[in-house]
């Protein structure tokens, strides 16, 4: 299953809508989450908007929290999305098999117990990607520390799944002008290394909240074709040792 985390104060004002982007990434299996972070004041009309339509178009979920809220949301979203990802095809699987709608209410008590028993399994066995997008245009800088705070908590939340759980971070703008977004950590499933795993950020510039989107959606097309490669050089590996 893979997510991406978007973490951002919100008003994207540079390239492609990121409603677009989102749609994009939701199109290939990607569902978007997005937690916008109060400082005490209000986001603002356009930003709140903003936020609920991209993780609308992303099949994902939005919040609004302060930085004191901030770790356990993340958290939260993470593991509930998981749980409704695997939801949503069981429904359709039940819906090919069962007709109607394929909720679970239709189902008998009994099989329906039993199906929630394996969503809840699935919720924790099942292969996690979480690519973690991070906001660090000049607004977001008083609320780093929060974020950093909810990264370490996040790693901890994963590894106490019983699946394999892998982390990639992103921040944006990036370092360099121009860049719109910086890897700051690739996809690992170590996740022990909390504390270095964002640089010293340099909060400033502008926010190009969907073109950031659609460099981590390259970054997942890029992950896949990567591991299909190593797949096949695996598989010409043995047919030479055989």
């Amino acid at each position: 299953m893979k997510q991406i985390l978007l973490i951002t104060d919100g008003c994207s004002n540079v390239g492609l809508n990121p409603v677009v982007a989102s749609a994009e990434a939701f199109a290939e299996g990607i569902t978007v989450n997005v937690v916008g972070v109060l400082d005490g004041g209000d986001l603002g009309e356009y930003g709140a908007k903003e936020i609920q339509e991209i993780a609308h178009a992303g099949g994902g979920m939005s919040r609004m929290v302060s930085t004191r809220q901030l770790s356990q949301t993340v958290q939260m979203m993470t593991r509930k999305t998981v749980v409704q990802t695997i939801q949503q095809a069981v429904q359709k699987e039940l819906k090919s098999v069962l007709g109607g709608t394929g909720a679970l209410e239709d189902l008998p008590p009994e099989r329906r117990g039993e199906v929630v028993r394996v969503i809840d399994e699935l919720g924790e066995t099942s292969r996690l990607r979480v690519a973690l997008l991070i906001d660090a245009s000049a607004s977001m800088k008083p609320k780093i520390a929060a974020v950093e705070e909810a990264i370490r908590d996040l790693m901890l939340s994963l590894q106490s799944r019983q699946g394999v759980s892998e982390l990639a971070v992103f921040h944006f703008p990036g370092d360099r002008h121009g860049d719109d977004a910086a890897l700051d950590r690739g996809w690992t499933s170590d996740l022990s290394g909390a504390q270095s795993l964002l640089p010293k950020l340099q909060m400033r510039g502008t926010t190009p909240t969907g073109p950031a989107l659609r460099q981590v959606i390259q970054y997942y097309r890029d992950s896949a074709e990567d591991r299909r490669r190593g797949g096949e050089e695996d598989e010409m590996r043995s047919g030479y040792v055989g």
